[in-house]
């Protein structure tokens, strides 16, 4: 046991996919996480299969994709009993398994496997061991944590905290001190888990003003979204990420800047553990998988936060080091869609614990030694979000990172991009006069995708818009 790799799954919250300096960001700063893909594998099409919190969060805990472990939307309270999870198969063979951060997952403080939690799933709230280490210090109620900055808006500034008393500084101390008083004769499994940079946008000053100095890209709009003459003015910042809208030039660079700044921070704390790592000669005997549970669409097409099956919104980053004796090629770049039910088989394959068969997802390791899996790879990756803003957009998208067809359940729009071509979305192919052409392969998979779901999305010839998409899948489902 003690010569099974130890295993370190470091996830954060609401990360775009090309929030990377690996992936050519022009501004953004991203050293830590860059060395985990330039020594490993860097897949440039990563996805969120559901890209809001608590569904991407099963996904990625069960190995499932969302509408096999039945949330296909975005809901909280919701009690979940899954069979298999990641941290209960690496703990029953023998994994010591420890969960620090943000988990959000119903029951709170249910341990879904892991043998300890230090959980602290916002910056706020009852119940939250991140507070209880501040000790009283700062106010805990919901608007005094980020001085009246929303947490679920796009308003940008500086945190009134020091960087040594943030969420991110806390998860990574305490993941040092796990580390360094773990059991030294059983390998570990850590779920180090960021909440940034989620909202509220209040990086610490340094990381803040390295970024409002710049000049930072401006959002995209594609040809196929909303225009808007005028910016948009008197919106409560509490619910407008849940429409489209235009923000004034200041206000969308204090944004960006302070997005920027919380992804710059998480990145500086992951240098903090990394050095750890290599001073404890735990380095190359850990396998390490990054990621992020979904998105953020920051003004780009007119839209903020999340649910959105856009790169901005669905695309995440994915980053994996492997350890030492498995015959993984370093620097390795992947372009074959990965999702995040292909973690939890993943890790398992790196710990020799045989994955469940309820797990719908795939080992990535064949492809970081530049195998072809048995079977092949999937042709397409199928994802979807229910309701989160309107009815009207519940959608399904297929991508197979190459090309990406969206699908809204309700209205039976379209949408087609070619990202190798144009990977900012900007042009809907299906504009085109030989739009019939391009889409009727997108129909056949996604109809063979959707075949058996319970809420009738197909009749096995044709796709049916205005079935019921809700948040939970009502009733089993696999698909075929």
């Amino acid at each position: 046991m003690p010569d099974r790799p130890n295993i370190l799954l470091i996830l954060t919250d609401q990360q775009r996919g090309d929030c990377l300096g690996l992936a050519g960001h022009p501004v953004l700063q991203t050293p830590n996480m860059d060395f985990l893909g330039g020594t490993g594998a860097f897949f440039r099409r990563g996805y969120s299969e559901a890209p809001t919190c608590i569904p991407a969060r099963r996904t990625l805990m069960s190995g499932q994709a969302p509408a096999v472990h039945g949330m296909v939307g975005m809901i909280g309270g919701q009690k979940w009993d899954p069979q298999h999870t990641l941290a209960g198969e690496l703990s029953r063979a023998g994994y010591q398994t420890e969960m620090i951060g943000k988990l959000h997952l119903s029951p709170p403080r249910k341990r879904y496997g892991f043998d300890h939690m230090q959980l602290a799933d916002s910056t706020r709230g009852a119940n939250n061991d991140y507070l209880r280490w501040l000790d009283g210090e700062w106010p805990k109620d919901r608007w005094a944590m980020a001085h009246g900055v929303t947490p679920n808006g796009w308003i940008g500034r500086p945190s009134h905290l020091p960087e040594t008393q943030t969420h991110a500084f806390w998860c990574v101390s305490r993941a040092i001190e796990f580390l360094d008083t773990r059991d030294p004769e059983a390998p570990f499994f850590l779920n180090l888990s960021f909440i940034d940079p989620h909202p509220p946008f209040t990086p610490p000053t340094f990381f803040y003003d390295r970024y409002v100095a710049k000049d930072l890209p401006q959002p995209v709009i594609g040809d196929w979204a909303p225009t808007f003459e005028t910016v948009t003015r008197g919106a409560d910042p509490e619910v407008m990420l849940n429409r489209r809208a235009r923000l004034d030039g200041d206000t969308m660079h204090y944004c960006r800047a302070a997005y920027y700044g919380l992804i710059n921070h998480v990145d500086s704390q992951l240098g903090r553990l990394f050095q750890y790592l290599r001073d404890s000669k735990l380095l190359d005997n850990t396998f390490i998988l990054f990621t992020a549970d979904h998105g953020e669409m920051l003004g780009d097409h007119h839209m903020f936060s999340k649910a959105r099956a856009f790169e901005g919104s669905a695309r995440v980053p994915f980053l994996v080091r492997a350890s030492r004796g498995l015959g993984c090629r370093a620097g390795t770049t992947v372009d074959l869609p990965v999702g995040l039910q292909d973690v939890m088989p993943t890790l398992l394959d790196v710990a020799e614990v045989p994955i469940p068969e309820t797990v719908t997802g795939r080992s990535v390791l064949p492809l970081m030694r530049g195998e072809v899996p048995a079977g092949g790879w999937r042709d397409v990756l199928h994802g979807e979000h229910s309701k989160k803003y309107f009815d009207e957009e519940s959608m399904h998208y297929l991508t197979d990172g190459r090309m990406k067809y969206v699908w809204y359940s309700q209205t039976g729009d379209e949408l087609l991009f070619d990202l190798d071509r144009d990977p900012q979305e900007l042009h809907n192919l299906l504009f085109e006069p030989d739009a019939a052409a391009h889409v009727a392969p997108w129909h056949r998979r996604l109809i063979r995708e959707l075949r058996g779901r319970p809420e009738g999305f197909t009749d096995g010839d044709r796709l049916i818009a205005g079935r019921p998409h809700d948040y939970l899948v009502p009733g089993p489902f696999r698909p075929v």
